[in-house]
């Protein structure tokens, strides 16, 4: 469906003709509340815009309403309808991410070049970007900026290859999703894709659990059990949060990856493995090859195609999408109001795509039931100061690691120093929080 919005009459008229002789579906709106009522229920394939209202003679309501639509339907091109002396408010207005403008009046071939031009393109892009299939998986890995433009492509280029794959990027950011898209864009996509969650494997679970076990191989080992290894072969295995692997276990790991055999406990004749490996870290392997907290051999091994998945700070005009998306997903008919999106699009998540929907979930739960989520909904899920206009947990000088520390030991005290129930409390393993501890010099 295009949307026309303009105060004219005539031009609404004339325009929706236009458009349904050439076989396009119009609707058309006399003025911005109309617009915005029609944009919040459903997104256009393109919107056809006047910039000038009768209350306006400046071009200002035009343009805020543009920066409302770009809101609500951040992915519809806007071909922007002006008056020739208007030209530089029309620029103003391709600034804000109109796709085009054109003057009044019109030719109706050059215009409906222009809207094919803007239909093909944006149809394109939806095949293309993030946030819409351009490769199976696809669809749940939402965002089209150029950082995440970049992402996917590097994934449809090794996709196909067997090559291992490292997935950097701070927690939250969705390793596991572009893991996931890697599995399923290659010729292994019909083989099983396994994760492991290496961060909360101890050193004494690490071959029972990757390698698997015969029955009588140890104290209640009743029966046989298959591996990680064997259940992915043929398949993908997804080693997740490799950096938190103890030096014990990267040795095993290693011998793997060389060599493609591994021993079930109990068991003395090594099996292959057929599997592509993909792992992902929010840790800096360069880093802890260099202190000696990581195998240079282990890491050359995983690091062969690097992918690293950017903050969403460094992402922001992917966050309307993201909230629509999140909101969807939650059944709810709300909506956010223009002044919540754009603080959300302002806060900046230490926790990354994972706290956006945190907070997006809490929001329609709190303001959700009134149709509208207001900023000031926002500011109580997330525990702004409002005086200071942001979140009062979040010290803009304070570093991830930082707040780290500082969790780790409001969680010792806590447990009275008990590390058994701390990291329990921190849902992490004792030898991770052991790491921790020992990374951040804590005196227990």
């Amino acid at each position: 469906m295009i949307l026309i919005i303009d105060d004219d009459d005539a031009i609404r008229a004339s325009l929706t003709f236009l458009l349904k002789r050439s076989g396009l579906t119009a609707k058309a709106v006399p003025g911005p509340k109309e617009a915005l009522d029609e944009v919040r229920l459903q997104e256009p394939e393109l919107i056809l815009m006047d910039m000038n209202y009768s209350l306006s003679t400046s071009g200002e309501e035009g343009l805020e309403l543009l920066r409302k639509i770009k809101i609500f339907a951040p992915s519809a091109p806007v071909i922007l309808m002006t008056a020739w002396g208007s030209i530089s408010l029309a620029v103003e207005g391709m600034r804000l991410g109109a796709f085009d403008f054109i003057t009044k009046p019109w030719d109706n071939l050059a215009l409906m070049e222009r809207i094919r031009t803007a239909l093909h393109l944006g149809s394109a892009q939806q095949e293309d970007k993030g946030g819409n299939a351009a490769g199976r998986g696809f669809d749940r890995i939402i965002g089209r900026s150029p950082l995440m433009k970049e992402v996917l492509d590097a994934v449809t280029r090794v996709a196909p290859t067997g090559a291992s794959v490292l997935i950097t990027g701070e927690s939250g950011t969705g390793k596991e999703l572009i893991a996931e898209a890697i599995h399923l864009n290659s010729p292994r996509a019909d083989g099983p894709f396994v994760k492991v969650n290496l961060g909360g494997l101890s050193s004494s679970l690490f071959d029972s659990e990757m390698f698997g076990h015969r029955k009588g191989a140890f104290t209640d080992a009743w029966t046989d059990r298959k591996g990680r290894f064997e259940l992915a072969d043929k398949g993908t295995i997804f080693l997740d949060e490799i950096g938190e692997l103890e030096p014990v276990c990267q040795v095993k790991l290693l011998r793997v990856l060389q060599d493609r055999t591994y021993e079930p406990l109990g068991e003395s004749i090594p099996r292959r493995t057929d599997v592509r490996v993909v792992s992902a870290t929010n840790r800096d392997l360069h880093t802890m090859v260099r202190q000696g907290l990581f195998r240079e051999d282990l890491f050359y091994r995983l690091n062969l195609i690097p992918i690293h998945l950017p903050p969403l700070r460094e992402r922001r005009e992917d966050i309307p999408l993201l909230v629509q998306y999140f909101t969807r997903n939650t059944g709810s008919r709300a909506h956010f109001s223009p002044d919540a999106m754009e603080y959300l699009s302002r806060l900046p998540y230490p926790g990354n795509i994972r706290e956006l929907k945190n907070i997006v979930e809490r929001s329609l739960i709190l303001g959700g039931s009134s149709g509208t989520v207001s900023r000031e909904d926002v500011i109580r899920c997330t525990g702004t100061d409002t005086e200071q206009d942001r979140p009062a947990a979040y010290a803009p000088a304070q570093t991830l690691e930082e707040m780290e520390r500082g969790r780790i030991l409001r969680a010792l005290s806590d447990c009275n120093g008990n590390v058994t129930r701390a990291a329990a409390s921190l849902g992490i393993t004792r030898a991770s929080l052991y790491r921790r501890i020992e990374k951040y010099r804590i005196n227990l």
